[in-house]
């Protein structure tokens, strides 16, 4: 490979200092080791990155297009080095929370500044599923936590779960619908209507309907 995270951080420093001297005094270098390093990826890539005029330096188009895609790379890799510190430090990178679709996500938005300011460097993802398909979620290991999950979950998942409460279900029509008006409705009552439910996210564990 003719890139390399080095001679990125170079082109990167001449473009932001406007000049090889400037570039090779903030990364504490010597002048001709910058000079090398971008007259030899000039001859290994077959084309110019900077355009000079006496101790001044700017990058030519093909330069421009360079440093826009490897600033992308450095950033990359400072990401990937802060993270696999924190992982070493017993921080996780990424921390999945779960949960089930009947629970509106504005929830957690109190809680979110309190999460950032305990692990400011960890990467927090809210996945919504239903019914069994939050704990098969969690079971898979696709999310770490899980919040408002359905019932008791499966068997031999290695799991702790905690009750925080309860939630009533209601049956709702529309005001123009022909059950509206009824006082008590039983299930022969409803067999003859269209009922709109939340459909089951599991892929493998068996569907289950609450309510």
């Amino acid at each position: 490979m003719k890139l390399s995270l080095d001679a990125l951080q170079i082109l990167d420093a001449i473009d932001r200092r406007g000049s090889f001297a400037g570039a090779a005094k903030v990364l504490f270098k010597v002048p001709s080791t910058i000079s090398y390093t971008v007259a030899r990826l000039e001859e290994d890539l077959g084309v110019q990155l900077f355009e000079r005029a006496g101790p001044r330096a700017w990058p030519t188009p093909a330069g421009r297009e360079l440093l826009r895609e490897g600033r992308h790379l450095l950033r990359a890799a400072q990401e990937l080095e802060s993270r696999v510190r924190r992982v070493a430090s017993g921080w996780e990178a990424d921390f999945g929370l779960g949960m089930d679709s009947v629970l509106p996500t504005w929830l957690l938005a109190a809680d979110m500044p309190d999460f950032y300011q305990a692990a400011h460097s960890t990467r927090l993802r809210v996945q919504e599923d239903s019914l069994s398909g939050t704990w098969e979620a969690l079971l898979d290991r696709r999310v770490d936590l899980l919040v408002g999950a359905a019932g008791e979950g499966p068997s031999g998942g290695g799991y702790v779960a905690e009750p925080f409460g309860s939630m009533e279900f209601v049956f709702v029509v529309a005001s123009t619908h022909a059950l509206a008006g009824s006082k008590r409705v039983g299930r022969g009552d409803l067999a003859g209507h269209r009922a709109v439910a939340v459909a089951d996210s599991a892929r493998r564990l068996l569907p289950r309907t609450v309510g």
